[in-house]
């Protein structure tokens, strides 16, 4: 039976914000262009839906964040590459329009290792408009004040506060480690250690494994891992513990991931054994091998399955733009089959991705 893509992992990833949109100075109206200096910031991070982002122009040079009057700004461009959505300019009426579906390819670049924080010289462009899906955008700060695009190097430049309203998301600001991140309330975030403004700190799935061994007075050698799960429920977020014990029976945990207290669990007795050769670590690996760059924190489901054709573990991973799942025969290692899927604002699908490996399925 194939692989089922049940969740909507990356709603992501619909999001992003560089728009190296090529435009010159139009002034539509008097006093329409005010030249100010801001501060170019590439030690500002920007995480969207648990990954780090960078962003490029057309010509494929890296662009960073601009702080200007406390305000963080990015390029606007990706915003259409994130939600599937043709980027176009025009300069007649100096507006900026974004809609889909997406043709344009993807921008690539070298990152600039050699960017430093310095002074930079912009315009603030009253006079320019945002239109998204044929809906003019107007944006404003936290105090409600009107805050307009700037134009850096032939880019335009929105509000971080601004993007994460035409993407939906919610932003928050870590002073700390001079991150900005956009998220959804119910993201599968699983490649962050902490929450912005909420100092509350998560277990690893290491950790939430640890305690439910614990709880269960078992060690990893004497069980077999089928799940592990970390997802938002009622306000917080839970860890999805599974494991089958040598002695037959399977267990079930819900660990809390801010303090690892075990909030539930289940113990029922198997009838018969569930037979793999490849342990859930293993499994793991196999798929992140086929992922080049992503690391364990990247992986947000692991689970063995049982059905009547025979035993496999269903790997999800969330890295970059893309999420990927991968199904592995649990005796022989082998990859059955292996998916990516693009991701869109909404959570749907960008495009079919493909497939490596035969389609047969558990």
């Amino acid at each position: 039976m194939p692989v089922l893509w049940r969740k909507k992992l990356c709603k992501p990833f619909a999001l992003l914000l560089c728009a190296a949109l090529t435009v010159g100075l139009f002034p539509l109206q008097a006093g329409a262009v005010t030249r100010v200096t801001a501060n170019m910031r590439p030690d500002i991070t920007i995480v969207i839906d648990g990954s780090k982002r960078s962003f490029f122009n057309v010509d494929g040079q890296q662009v960073h964040p601009i702080l200007y009057q406390g305000t963080t700004y990015l390029p606007v461009r990706a915003i259409g590459e994130l939600m599937g959505k043709n980027v176009d300019w025009n300069g007649d009426t100096k507006t900026a329009t974004l809609s889909g579906p997406r043709t344009a390819p993807t921008t690539t670049g070298v990152p600039d290792p050699q960017a430093k924080v310095q002074p930079v010289d912009l315009s603030v462009r009253d006079d320019f408009t945002i239109v998204v899906d044929g809906v003019v955008r107007k944006f404003a700060d936290v105090n409600g004040n009107t805050v307009y695009p700037v134009l850096y190097q032939g880019s335009t430049y929105l509000p971080v506060r601004a993007i994460g309203e035409l993407m939906g998301k919610k932003v928050q600001w870590d002073g700390t480690t001079q991150t900005a991140t956009l998220s959804e309330d119910d993201d599968l975030v699983t490649d962050a250690d902490s929450f912005s403004g909420t100092g509350i700190s998560l277990l690893s799935a290491e950790e939430a494994k640890a305690k439910a061994l614990a709880h269960a007075g078992l060690s990893a050698g004497q069980v077999t891992f089928s799940k592990q799960k970390l997802h938002r429920e009622e306000g917080r977020w839970v860890y999805e513990i599974e494991f089958f014990a040598q002695n037959q029976c399977e267990y079930e945990y819900e660990i809390d991931a801010a303090t690892g207290a075990v909030l539930s669990m289940e113990c029922e007795k198997e009838h018969g054994s569930f037979p793999t050769e490849i342990s859930s670590d293993q499994a793991r690996d196999i798929a992140l091998a086929k992922v080049p760059g992503a690391a364990s924190h990247h992986v947000t489901c692991l689970e063995l399955e049982s059905h009547s054709h025979g035993h496999c573990y269903q790997v999800e991973i969330l890295y970059g733009d893309r999420e990927y799942a991968c199904e592995i025969d649990a005796i022989t290692g082998n990859v059955r089959e292996f998916h990516w899927d693009y991701c869109h604002q909404d959570g749907d699908h960008y495009s079919g991705g493909h497939h490596n490996g035969s389609h047969h399925g558990c």
